[in-house]
């Protein structure tokens, strides 16, 4: 089993990130995203949405356990972070996330 906000942290610091809910569901309608995480309080609707474009797209959606607080906490940043888009990963293994779900 991974370290979630472990992975995270290493992905934003050695791959390609986006923040956002914007760049999270116009990454998964041009499929240009492999891992889509959103904090478990986000607005129902805009979670819908991701979830929504990411299953056209076959895009993984994980949901963080923590809150947009935590989210963007664990990401370095200043503010709340709803949605983080993973375009590319690093020297993290993220992408094993979606694996260990679907065992």
């Amino acid at each position: 089993m991974i370290d979630v906000n472990k992975a995270i942290v290493t992905t934003v610091k050695t791959g390609k990130v986006l923040f956002g809910t914007n760049n999270a569901i116009n990454s998964a309608k041009t499929r240009k995203a492999k891992l889509i995480i959103v904090a478990s309080n986000c607005p129902q609707k805009i979670r819908g949405d991701i979830e929504y474009y990411c299953k056209l797209s076959n895009i993984p959606v994980t949901i963080y356990k923590g809150n947009r607080i935590d989210l963007g906490a664990v990401c370095g940043k200043p503010f709340k972070v709803s949605a983080l888009t993973i375009r590319e990963p690093g020297d993290s293994d993220i992408l094993k996330l979606t694996e260990a779900e679907n065992v």
